[in-house]
């Protein structure tokens, strides 16, 4: 600190009144250089082509680190430049009686300015100091920039053999890459070398080039470590994770609700078949695009006019058993929402993501399948290994292998996605090649079971239908007033208060229901009479589980694409033989009546011995809570359809041996179908266990579905791999003058008529659905375990 008397004081602040000017010409001069300085570098850095990207400066900056250093330390000096003024500043205005000093002392200035004016000179050397860095700085970015520059213009499309599609991907960019913003977005600019940066490091189409930093272009994300998943005890988080704003999403929270006691008993008991069981929690996105404003949304708005529902009430569900099991969600009803999850980058949709896929599995629909194919661009067909499109009517794989579909007739609106085909998940169990999803129906406890049955009208019957359009179908008046003279007649059909729905005049109608309100008229109720459609819906299995016997259609001939408008379109070839084949085959009577509505004697025979039957209230065990969350783990713990092929069935190392003694089969003793040999030497690793197959040969013209269910059996078409060999063929007795490989839904197969036997060619193409009379088919089949149709006896 320096010391001086009041006098000399007095004299330093005289004479910075008199060097007043010239403080404002050294700040002045502080000021201009930092302009001059924020001017030039800015430019120098923002040189870059009109319509670039700004991601584009990582391409063309070159020796930033260099240049940040030097800019870091001009920053410094002139942070003490200010220092330096504002100890100035401070000084000249620390007394309040500078103007009656300076009276007193008019002009004794000029001696204590000699230390002011050393300072002075070494604030204008540094600023002269900073001048010079400057330049340097200015001189080395251009030579940066013209060396960058160069690489940039001089690049040449390589040409390697491993990268065959290089050259013609470059020539796409040239004349393409303004179509999509996405591309300025990871910085290509029109040059060569922007391209094949491009190509080489976001997409995979060229070899890396040589000068670029190969380690900052690679992922430097490493995976985290895997957290074991714990089934939850409670459901408010997942009602806070669906949202709200649409009636759909408030009619799925409102039945996870109703049936949250349910859910929670169901995962204490699984969690006690499963003790000590590691399960890996994964990270899942749910994509409900059927819901988004993209695709119209157009349940909203009919939940409360009588729209359908079974597909919201088995969303609901699937989302109550994801997250009940433990598993980490994200919901998404919005294609902002969708865009945001994956890491879709800005434009329309060319580019992959910009990250890798958080998400070990996606939940979506046809819909949210568009959506992403449309947004994820290269990444999609990189990632559709994890996704599990919830199909309703199912997609059999005649429809969902492009090329094929297309050349043989077989193209849809909804198919040829080239996914597995048991990635595709069903309401009901439509067909074995895809994976059987459902839903939830509600069971009845003890007190609601004697309510039943102590309240039921034998003489009442509930219609299944709630839009007026299936009451105005013709041929409907003949049955209904046979039924009329047994039975009240009570129907639930949505109207509007000046415009009453057009049903028969003995019909009581109730109008649209609440859904707890609809299942009272059920309790009371006898019979639930189906007029054919809708097709497969959750509500006959609802009445059944209400106590009520179901009446429906049999349909001759059966209903499908080829015959029918509703099927047409649809990715399959089923044929169906009444309003729900399900409630028909895997339940019933006498919870299930099928008749032909058209023969009114047996019409109202059946009528007549329903209403003397007596039913108890029944659930399929795989339509339970605990049915759906132990299906729903299996598919989880086991599916994985991103892996590699199988390896092949083990053989013994004996090179003089006979087929049968290479293969793991073994004709049954009655020479009627082939058992896999329990004591093979080895078992590969697959699921379903191939401890579980047996091997029959259809009937010609019957579908592998129809052999194996004949049989009490399942076909299980992730089992074709293990039996697509001519060996097999052999082990049956099956004489092939010839074999040849070749795609068909319909092979492996002999055409015994030329003995012609055939392979399959691409695997995607394995298929239960399918039959022609020309071919008897080679069929996996299993067991599965009682009420659970999806699941083998050793599969959990």
């Amino acid at each position: 600190m320096i010391t001086v008397n009041s006098d000399g004081k007095i004299m330093i602040r005289r004479c910075l009144v008199t060097l007043k000017p010239f403080r404002i010409f050294v700040l002045g001069i502080g000021f201009f250089t930092l302009c001059f300085l924020m001017t030039s570098l800015g430019g120098q850095f923002s040189a870059k082509r009109l319509g670039d990207s700004p991601f584009t400066i990582r391409t063309e900056v070159m020796g930033a680190l260099e240049s940040r250093g030097l800019l870091r330390k001009m920053s410094d000096m002139l942070e003490m430049l200010v220092k330096r003024m504002d100890v100035l500043a401070r000084l000249e205005n620390g007394t309040d009686f500078r103007k009656a000093e300076e009276a007193r002392f008019p002009l004794d200035r000029s001696v204590p300015a000699a230390g002011l004016m050393e300072k002075i000179q070494a604030i204008a050397q540094n600023v002269s100091d900073i001048a010079v860095k400057v330049d340097q700085i200015l001189r080395n970015s251009l030579m940066n920039g013209k060396v960058t520059e160069g690489r940039r213009d001089q690049c040449e499309v390589p040409r390697d053999p491993k990268y065959p599609d290089c050259s013609g991907k470059v020539e796409w960019m040239r004349a393409r890459w303004t179509s999509d913003p996405c591309y300025a977005f990871f910085g290509v600019d029109g040059t060569e070398c922007s391209f094949l940066i491009y190509l080489s490091e976001v997409e995979w189409f060229c070899p890396p080039l040589p000068w670029r930093n190969q380690t900052a272009a690679m992922p430097s994300s490493k995976p985290l470590p895997r957290v074991q998943a714990a089934f939850r005890n409670n459901l408010s988080y997942l009602l806070e994770l669906i949202g709200s704003g649409k009636e759909s999403l408030i009619f799925m929270k409102k039945r996870i609700r109703h049936l949250a006691t349910q859910w929670l008993l169901a995962t204490h008991s699984l969690a006690q078949k499963l003790k000590g069981r590691r399960r890996d929690q994964k990270q899942i996105l749910i994509h409900i695009g059927f819901l988004t404003e993209e695709s119209g949304d157009v349940f909203s708005p009919r939940v409360l006019k009588g729209g359908p529902l079974g597909e919201m009430v088995q969303w609901a569900d699937i989302l109550a058993a994801l997250f009940l099991l433990g598993h980490s969600l994200k919901i998404t009803v919005s294609l902002k929402e969708l865009q945001s999850n994956l890491g879709v980058p800005p434009g329309r949709g060319n580019c992959p993501l910009t990250v890798p896929l958080p998400f070990d599995l996606i939940y979506t629909d046809y819909h949210g399948l568009q959506q992403m194919k449309q947004h994820m661009g290269l990444s999609f067909k990189k990632y559709r290994c994890r996704v599990r499109v919830i199909d309703t009517f199912g997609t059999e794989p005649a429809y969902n292998l492009e090329e094929y579909a297309t050349l043989h007739g077989y193209r849809t609106n909804w198919g040829y996605w080239n996914l597995n085909p048991k990635q595709f998940m069903t309401m009901f169990p439509h067909t074995p090649d895809n994976s059987f999803m459902g839903f939830v129906s509600e069971e009845l406890n003890e007190t609601d079971r004697q309510f039943i049955k102590s309240n039921k009208a034998s003489n009442m019957a509930v219609v299944y239908g709630k839009e007026a359009s299936i009451w105005k179908v013709g041929g409907k008046e003949k049955f209904l007033a046979i039924l009329n003279k047994y039975m009240e007649i009570h129907g639930t059909v949505y109207y509007e208060t000046q415009r009453p729905p057009e049903v028969p005049a003995f019909v009581k109608n109730h109008g649209l229901l609440p859904q707890h309100e609809f299942q009272q008229l059920l309790r009371k109720a006898k019979l639930f009479i189906g007029f054919g459609f809708p097709y497969e819906g959750p509500a006959p299995l609802e009445a059944i589980a209400n106590g009520c016997v179901f009446l429906q259609s049999r349909f001759k001939p059966p209903h499908s694409s080829l015959n029918h408008e509703f099927f047409r379109g649809k990715p399959t070839s089923r044929e169906v033989s009444s309003q729900h084949p399900y409630a028909e085959d895997f339940i019933g009577k006498p919870h299930v009546w099928t008749v032909d509505y058209n023969n009114s004697e047996e019409f109202e025979a059946a009528v007549k011995t329903i209403m003397r039957t007596k039913v108890d209230p029944y659930v399929p065990y795989e339509y339970t809570c605990e049915g759906m969350l132990e299906r729903i783990h299996a598919y989880i713990q086991h599916q994985d359809f991103c892996v590699g092929p199988s390896p092949p069935l083990p053989v013994k190392p004996n090179s003089h041996a006979s087929p049968s003694s290479l293969s793991p089969f073994v004709l049954s003793p009655n020479a009627t179908h082939l058992v896999w040999l329990h004591n093979a030497s080895s078992t590969p690793p697959a699921w379903p266990s191939v401890s579980s197959m047996q091997v029959w040969v259809s009937e010609a013209g019957r579908a592998c579905t129809e052999t194996c269910q004949e049989h009490g059996l399942v076909c299980e078409p992730t089992f074709f791999k293990f039996i697509d060999k001519k060996d097999v063929f052999l082990q049956l007795n099956i004489a092939c003058g010839s074999t040849e490989s070749e795609m068909s839904h319909l092979y492996p197969a002999v055409a015994e008529k030329v003995q012609e036997c055939y392979l399959q060619k691409e695997p995607l193409l394995y298929s239960c659905a399918g039959h022609s009379t020309k071919y008897r088919r080679l069929c996996p089949c299993r067991d599965f375990r009682k009420g659970q149709v999806a699941l083998c006896r050793d599969c959990l």
